[in-house]
């Protein structure tokens, strides 16, 4: 979440470019790093902008003579306008009050009708947990987990999907209203339980490390991965525009969540395929084996935090 304007602001994730005109930078070496920076810097988070068909040549000279002319430090009308100086975001909102998180309807409405409501074969979740308050006080908690049946991560989103058509015969897919309601009542039931997955056999642990592989794994034509955002040695903290970098540890606590500039729900597995969009990347569907290798892994960094669902962001 950041402040008013968030595009138009601007951010600290790369070097201060506002005297790069007086760098003595020649001609060549800005046009090539413009290019493709990955010639300077194997590790850099910086699109390669000409390699990966962004700008041509022309638009990168145009670029180049641009930067020329920057030699007079940047001046902000604000402290907003300083992303050096812009005050980090703190979400204070009552996520859990119903007057200020729209997301709350999901738990007190649209999640207990469907849990009484008999699907085609006749039975309803309420047939088998009457008392589903004290079945799930933490079940939430310790998913995503290794479902050797599957050979697979399976999240709370896919479980419901699942099970349901199994025991009741309902067509509750993934990202559809019914799911994320249940989705978010079950975690609901679990908040305040401290989450921790299990990642100790072998199974879990081989995907929690291809999680863990591909959270740094570059992609899209902008050549983002997940690291190079969220992690403290990367982007993380920082600004991208007016947009907050949060660190990886945190990011998993409150989802499903609340998007105000959305106006809808969001679970994890949609989070990650927004990224995907936003990094100009091809995503997944929600049920892809990668995205539960990324959630399980996600969910281990975040081992300790307290489940505090639905959450509100912007």
């Amino acid at each position: 979440m950041g402040p008013a304007g968030g595009t138009d602001l601007p951010g600290n994730v790369g070097p201060d470019l506002s005297e790069i005109g007086s760098a003595q930078r020649d001609d060549e070496w800005l046009f090539n790093y413009v290019y493709d920076p990955r010639v300077y810097n194997s590790e850099t988070i910086m699109p390669p902008w000409g390699s990966h068909g962004t700008f041509d040549e022309a638009e990168i000279g145009h670029i180049v003579a641009f930067l020329k002319t920057l030699k007079a430090p940047a001046t902000f009308t604000t402290e907003l306008d300083d992303p050096q100086k812009r005050p980090t975001p703190v979400e204070t909102r009552d996520n859990l009050d119903p007057l200020v998180n729209p997301a709350m309807w999901a738990v007190e409405t649209k999640a207990p009708l469907l849990w009484r409501t008999p699907g085609p074969s006749g039975t309803s979740c309420a047939s088998c947990h009457a008392r589903p308050e004290e079945a799930f006080k933490s079940w939430a908690a310790h998913m995503p987990k290794w479902e050797p049946r599957l050979d697979k991560v399976l999240g709370v989103e896919e479980f419901v999907t699942r099970h349901a058509r199994a025991t009741t015969g309902h067509s509750w897919l993934m990202q559809r209203e019914e799911n994320t309601a249940l989705a978010v009542y079950l975690r609901y039931l679990a908040n305040d339980a401290e989450m921790q997955v299990e990642v100790e056999s072998a199974p879990a642990k081989a995907a929690y490390e291809r999680g863990k592989a591909l959270s740094t794994r570059k992609l899209g034509q902008l050549n983002f991965a997940c690291a190079d955002c969220h992690e403290p040695d990367k982007a993380a903290k920082k600004w991208i525009r007016g947009q907050w970098l949060g660190e990886l540890r945190g990011q998993l606590d409150h989802f499903p969540t609340w998007r105000t500039s959305q106006q809808s729900i969001w679970d994890i597995r949609k989070r990650f395929q927004w990224c995907q969009v936003a990094i100009w990347a091809d995503d997944l569907p929600p049920d892809a084996k990668e995205y539960g290798d990324l959630e399980l892994y996600l969910a281990a960094r975040n081992a300790g935090q307290k489940l505090s669902v639905p959450g509100i962001r912007h």
